[in-house]
């Protein structure tokens, strides 16, 4: 079952603090950051739940129509807070209450998700960093999938994401092993889209989510949702799908307005989503 197919199964409550997360505006792009950077943006409880919330609320923001995912200081995320002795007590309540939510909540957002990893993304934070669409990194950023070097297993869909992307054999080395994966290589594996330099990275971001929130935001989400399917799907069910999506999307206005641009020899003006 994709990602896409599960609903978070625990409500999670608005009116948990934000202290730890920040959403920020510009236009029709929302960046969420993750804000301790003195615990290199390790995952507490109400960082967790703040960030279902934030992405909750964005999904309904038909203003919206891009979101990046990034962290403050010198870190991306470093994945659970191992100082929260509370959260590892019952593991496997905390995975299905907070974590897996989490990452269904980004897989299933109408919006592309674009990660900004400005720093190192460890366990959980490189499990973030894979279930979102498009995935920048600076040069100096890292991947590392270290559960196994504190006695645990990988959690955050980063079972499900490293096996399809890279294969069996090279994700059990990377989840044995816990080495830290260096941008260049992540990129040449292709877990990453971009890398960038580091002083260059806020900017290219900026100019990628620009470029997806003025795209077709129909379209892009049933995008979104195809592939997300697809490598669940038999060949015949996944052509079905295809043809629903483009029975959808061809009755859309933004077709309409493609259709009429391209004749026009005009960008398109595409029609803002209603969620």
């Amino acid at each position: 079952m994709s990602p896409t197919d599960q609903r978070p199964a625990t409500p999670v409550s608005a009116e948990h603090p934000r202290s730890t997360v920040a959403v920020r505006r510009d236009g029709a792009v929302a960046t969420v950051v993750l804000d301790r950077p003195a615990r290199l943006n390790a995952l507490d409880l109400s960082t967790r739940r703040a960030l279902i919330v934030a992405f909750r609320e964005l999904a309904a923001d038909d203003a919206v129509r891009a979101v990046v995912l990034t962290g403050s200081g010198r870190a991306f995320c470093v994945g659970q807070d191992l100082d929260a002795a509370e959260d590892l007590a019952h593991a496997d309540e905390t995975i299905a209450a907070t974590y897996n939510p989490l990452v269904q909540t980004i897989a299933a957002l109408p919006q592309p998700v674009v990660a900004s990893v400005n720093g190192p993304a460890v366990g959980a934070g490189m499990g973030l960093a894979l279930a979102c669409d498009v995935r920048l990194a600076a040069d100096s950023a890292s991947f590392s999938c270290a559960f196994g070097k504190v006695g645990l297993v990988p959690d955050t869909a980063v079972s499900w994401y490293l096996v399809r992307e890279l294969g069996y054999a090279r994700a059990f080395a990377l989840a044995t092993s816990g080495r830290p994966l260096p941008a260049d290589e992540a990129f040449s594996l292709g877990l990453l889209n971009e890398v960038v330099p580091a002083a260059a990275l806020a900017g290219r971001t900026a100019e990628v989510a620009a470029q997806l929130a003025a795209g077709p935001a129909h379209a892009f989400a049933l995008t979104k949702r195809q592939f997300r399917a697809v490598t669940e799907m038999s060949f015949e069910a996944s052509l079905a799908m295809e043809a629903r999506h483009q029975g959808s999307a061809a009755t859309h206005p933004d077709h309409i307005e493609g259709r009429t641009a391209l004749t026009e020899k005009r960008p398109p003006h595409w029609h803002t989503p209603s969620r």
